[in-house]
């Protein structure tokens, strides 16, 4: 047997973990993208039932793809600042009970193991050797499945965030200027629904669920907001309230 060549394969090989996080990250940009797509289509078309003219829309629409982005990078900032704030929390508080009470992690990690399925002596081996490589790795993984080096930064996923919808922003700001008059609101509708019929089968499919049913539910959810700010849209233009 090449035991070389198993290892080095082996070090080659993606961690699943690394894998997991890269579509979690994935995930995230087609749900921003998908975001950008609603958003800023259902203000553009909006508009468009009140007035034909271009300026108008271009106005609502870029305000509409401004606000959201800042909008989308606050959000993610602010709840990743949470979730790493709470994370250093624990690896502080894992660090500190590690220095203070060696003895009782060393058990408690063997306990871990143990019921996991390994007997008493496997478990208090595992534990010791684990200790002696990386005692505070070892203690995360274990305990609270956490790697101390794989925290998001904030900057990062506020950063991603933003870019996801400008992407997806993009689609309904082009549908609705570029073609004539006569045909920016239908053409608006049919490219921004397929273009969320992909998304949602796209983050399906990163996720492992059906990709029938999610992109069916997108596209009920991304027409009923287009046809409600429309409809709305042109009330408002034919009852005269907007000039």
């Amino acid at each position: 047997m090449d035991t070389a060549g198993t290892a080095t394969q082996h070090e080659n090989e993606p961690h699943h973990n690394d894998i997991a996080h890269r579509l979690n990250w994935l995930r995230a940009g087609v749900l921003g993208a998908n975001d950008g797509i609603v958003s800023v289509a259902a203000i553009v078309v909006g508009v468009a039932g009140v007035t034909t003219d271009s300026g108008p829309i271009l106005i609502a629409g870029a305000a509409g793809v401004v606000g959201g982005a800042i909008s989308m990078a606050l959000g993610e900032y602010v709840s990743v600042s949470s979730q790493k704030d709470s994370q250093q929390a624990l690896i502080e508080k894992e660090r500190r009970e590690l220095a203070e009470q060696p003895e009782e992690e060393l058990e408690e990690l063997a306990a871990i193991y143990q019921g996991k399925g390994l007997s008493a002596a496997t478990a208090r081996t595992v534990a010791k050797e684990l200790t002696a490589h990386d005692a505070l790795g070892a203690h995360l993984s274990a305990e609270l499945h956490i790697d101390e080096t794989d925290i998001v930064s904030p900057w990062h996923a506020a950063f991603a965030s933003a870019i996801a919808f400008l992407i997806g922003a993009i689609l309904p700001m082009l549908a609705i200027l570029l073609p004539p008059e006569n045909i920016r609101v239908p053409l608006t509708f049919v490219a921004v629904l397929v273009a969320l019929a992909l998304t949602g089968a796209l983050g399906a499919w990163i996720g492992g669920g059906s990709k029938t049913k999610a992109a069916f539910r997108v596209v009920v959810g991304g027409a009923l907001a287009l046809i409600a700010t429309f409809a709305i849209g042109n009330l408002l233009g034919a009852s005269g309230v907007v000039a």
